[in-house]
């Protein structure tokens, strides 16, 4: 093992992190997606805080700061085509539900939909929002946390094992890998 480094263009440092469909709605509650790497838990218990970052141009900052929440939804792997696909094309421009044959499910306590193909959504009311650098961070609270029952256990609890997350790191997805130990 070297201790040798060398200096590293500092953009996106901190790696891997989920890949996010982030749903919200405009004002006439027509829903919107945008596919992120910026999702991450802020506060874990009393009460939960999930962030997102948004760049102030894309129209889904623009809908989140109007109606102050969000739903994070979390792909699995076999997701991933369209998730690159929700990446790729402006809400501005598209439904992205209709044009990516995504599933819109009404949330219990916020406007935006989930979306039924990803096992995890996080409904979230945003407490504030902070300008990061070339990013806006979005705190939200999290209201309900909704899993598919196949993830879950005979426990109840999720199965890492049943878990298929996307990830994003270096401007690439992968696939979550093998578990490795856990935390007692």
């Amino acid at each position: 093992m070297t201790n040798e480094r060398v200096l590293y263009e500092p953009t996106r440092p901190v790696f891997p992190s989920p890949a996010g469909l982030i749903t919200s709605v405009d004002a006439e509650g027509r829903p919107n997606i945008i596919t992120l790497g910026e999702v991450f838990n802020l506060s874990i218990s009393d009460p939960v805080i999930v962030g997102v970052a948004i760049a102030p141009a894309r129209y889904s900052h623009e809908l989140i700061s109007a109606q102050r929440e969000f739903v994070v939804n979390l792909p699995p792997a076999d997701l991933l085509e369209r998730v690159l696909q929700c990446g790729q094309v402006s809400g501005r421009k598209a439904d992205k539900f209709a044009e990516f044959g995504l599933t819109p499910l009404p949330a219990t306590h916020v406007s935006p939909p989930l979306i039924a193909e990803c096992p995890i959504n996080i409904e979230c009311r945003v407490l504030s929002v902070q300008t990061i650098g070339d990013h806006d961070l979005f705190q939200g609270e999290v209201l309900a946390h909704h899993v598919s029952p196949k993830l879950l256990g005979e426990d109840g609890r999720i199965d890492r094992e049943r878990l298929s997350a996307v990830v994003f790191a270096h401007w690439a997805f992968y696939e979550m890998g093998p578990l490795m130990s856990v935390w007692r």
